[in-house]
């Protein structure tokens, strides 16, 4: 349904499906009405889901989750018919990722969801997209929280740095050593999913990385959703750099546990269908997912911002740890309208925000610290306050500071945590044949990934969803006191460059490393986040 025109009668407007025109880009046309694609369409929960897991309540197993909060068959088989009579496919359904994902000719899919698809320029290239919201038959509006799939504009960018030839380089091992990870532990017995949303790995690298630090390769797999797959570029510049830097960060530090590479367009249909795979996946169950891509909250539809933030609040409830990047554009997060902006899904207020630090040893020991900002074009932490998500409780204790925008109202603060991610004191990896160093929030996320599991061996479970436990003893981080990131200053305490702080291993070992005391008892049902 394209421009202001309304929905057509016994029709219902899909909430937050309003997609304004790309932002740099020319109409090129109607799209070709012959062209085939899917789409998923998101149910609701069978009975009302918490908007954040409470860590007082034991993980539930992902059958338990399916059966308690998955989408239930009436309302499945409902959406399968609308999309039969539509002239569609039901590729597939999954009760506990609440999803009907259905194929047809874009003339078919334009009918289905009154939708106009125009084909569109920009500088990333040709795609098919369309403006306006999305619209479903009246009698199934209570039941679809969101349509995904009818525009195919770059959702997300990776969130890594290549650094200059002059840059010093540590291993990830050296960084970890010196946040004081544990070392009696390896990670065995976690498994750990990396979003990615193109590029690939090559074996014959992950081989050379991890002979060269001694270290025995960890076991790695990958997982096509959507039609994406493994599919490295063969240059170290493109997203080849992105999913290298994830697997040799996160499998260096914790090489006992296996790493399952989720590829998915980078579309918004999916980014969140990578996502809820890793989240409901019954056969590889990841306890830590780990994202280095995202955009600013800005760029993102309300049903997107919504429909992501349920899924990392099921993988809290499932005892799964979320860590995401909170990206390398400094306060603005590369926006160029003279505001504050934060990346999502780092604010997300289910997952663990990463920001980043530039971090400087002598010898072994850490002898300075401070925000990551290289200026103007250089690159710098993101953080701020959220536009979208309001302050969490457990973070109402961190004085949160308005945002610098004037009027906003309190919001959620990003980053909650750090660590080193400029490139001028960035990780020396290996990409598609070449030594080279990288930095930006990208390598932060999948390193604290590597702490959880390795916290998770320590304590025996999945710690899950670990904000609170952090927010109520900020000294186990290392306090970032001296830097900005342009907006935001750092200073004692939490502040919207650096979060709480980067690790410091023993005191988050002392916190972390032991079962927090938890209940049994059936979680209290509340309404579903609106945000």
């Amino acid at each position: 349904m394209s421009g202001d025109q309304g929905p057509t009668a016994g029709r219902t407007v899909v909430a937050g499906s309003e997609r304004a025109a790309p932002p740099g880009a020319t109409d090129a046309g109607a799209a070709d009405p012959t062209a085939r694609t899917t789409v998923t369409i998101v149910l609701r929960p069978r009975s009302p889901m918490p908007s954040n897991p409470d860590p007082a309540q034991a993980p539930l197993s992902r059958e338990e989750f399916a059966a308690r909060y998955g989408a239930s068959p009436d309302d499945a088989r409902a959406v399968e018919r609308f999309a039969l009579d539509s002239g569609l496919l039901v590729i597939e359904t999954s009760l506990a990722r609440r999803s009907v994902l259905v194929e047809g000719t874009l003339a078919d899919l334009g009918a289905a969801f009154e939708a106009e698809l125009r084909l569109f320029e920009s500088p990333a290239g040709r795609f098919c997209g369309r403006t306006g919201s999305l619209t479903v038959p009246a009698e199934l509006g209570p039941l679809v929280l969101g349509v995904f799939g009818l525009d195919e504009r770059p959702q997300a960018r990776a969130q890594f740095r290549p650094a200059a030839t002059d840059a010093t380089s540590y291993s990830p091992p050296e960084v970890a050593a010196a946040y004081g990870f544990p070392t009696a532990v390896t990670g065995a017995g976690q498994t750990i999913a990396l979003i990615e949303l193109g590029g690939g790995f090559v074996q014959s690298d992950l081989d050379t990385f991890f002979s060269g630090l001694g270290i025995a390769a960890p076991t790695v797999t990958s997982v096509g959703v959507d039609g994406g797959s493994n599919s490295p570029a063969g240059d170290p510049n493109s997203a080849d750099g992105e999913v290298m830097l994830d697997i040799e960060v996160a499998g260096s530090i914790a090489p006992g546990a296996a790493i399952v590479c989720y590829f998915g367009p980078n579309t918004d249909q999916g980014f969140l269908d990578a996502i809820t795979t890793a989240v409901h996946d019954t056969t590889n169950k990841p306890g830590i997912i780990s994202i280095s891509w995202g955009g600013p909250e800005s760029t993102w539809t309300a049903q997107a911002l919504s429909n992501f933030d349920a899924a990392f609040a099921a993988a809290g409830m499932l005892g799964i740890t979320v860590t995401v990047a909170a990206g390398d554009g400094g306060s603005s997060d590369g926006v160029t309208d003279g505001l504050a902006h934060v990346d999502f899904p780092a604010s997300s207020p289910n997952v663990l925000a990463c920001g980043g630090t530039q971090l400087t040893l002598k010898g072994a020991a850490i002898s300075s610290e401070t925000v990551w900002n290289d200026g103007s074009g250089g690159g710098a932490t993101g953080g701020g306050i959220s536009d979208v998500f309001p302050l969490p409780t457990w973070q109402a204790s961190a004085k949160v500071p308005p945002s610098a925008n004037a009027g906003a109202a309190a919001g959620r603060g990003v980053p909650d945590v750090s660590g080193d991610a400029a490139p001028s004191t960035g990780y020396a990896i290996v990409v598609d044949g070449s030594d080279i160093v990288v930095g930006g929030t990208s390598a932060v996320a999948p390193l604290w990934a590597a702490l959880v599991a390795l916290l998770n061996e320590t304590a025996k479970i999945t710690l899950g969803f670990i904000n609170a436990r952090l927010y109520a003893d900020p000294a186990s981080l290392r306090d970032i006191t001296s830097g900005n990131n342009g907006a935001y200053a750092a200073g004692p305490g939490w502040d919207a460059c650096t979060g709480l702080g980067s690790p410091n291993g023993p005191a988050l070992a002392t916190l972390l490393g032991t079962p927090p005391a938890t209940s049994t008892a059936t979680p209290a049902a509340t309404p579903p986040s609106t945000t």
